[in-house]
């Protein structure tokens, strides 16, 4: 088994309660190091990467390392916020990892136009989330160099 080295910062973009809490549980099952932040839509998660409204305190936090996006949200979903944070020279190197209900064709490939990094499927199960969960880590925080890890 791999042991993880690299700390992360994971921000999770979904309005469900349930699933950020499943997520959150299946995180810690994997024992992975760093921090999981939750915000519940596309603005919110803007704000969050722009330090603006309340998020303005982390300016001196370092980014995300990682961004797990929900596509079904209100105010903004996210379709409109990848597409945000792939159009801003500051945002778009910052990997975005799509883990929605969906398995539609069109939103697989309209995904992958807006530039996301990959495409998952929700899993059903929480040892199949964990397991998700485990692989993420480990290719995130393991097997890839991540761009800059500044502001």
């Amino acid at each position: 088994m791999n042991t993880i080295s690299k700390s992360i910062v994971i921000l999770m973009a979904d309005d469900d309660a349930d699933d950020r809490l499943l997520a959150k549980d299946a995180l810690a099952e994997t024992k992975l190091p760093g921090e999981l932040h939750f915000v519940e839509d596309g603005e919110q998660l803007l704000d969050y990467l722009h330090r603006r409204g309340k998020f303005a305190p982390l300016a001196s936090s370092p980014r995300p390392g990682l961004i797990l996006l929900d596509l079904n949200m209100p105010k903004k979903d996210g379709r409109e916020a990848l597409r945000e944070i792939k159009n801003s020279p500051e945002l778009r190197k910052i990997p975005v990892v799509v883990l929605t209900t969906s398995t539609a064709d069109i939103d697989i490939n309209q995904i992958y136009d807006l530039g996301a990094n990959s495409f998952i499927s929700k899993p059903v199960t929480f040892d199949s989330l964990v397991k998700v969960m485990r692989i993420l880590g480990d290719y995130w925080c393991d097997v890839v160099e991540l761009p800059g890890k500044g502001k």
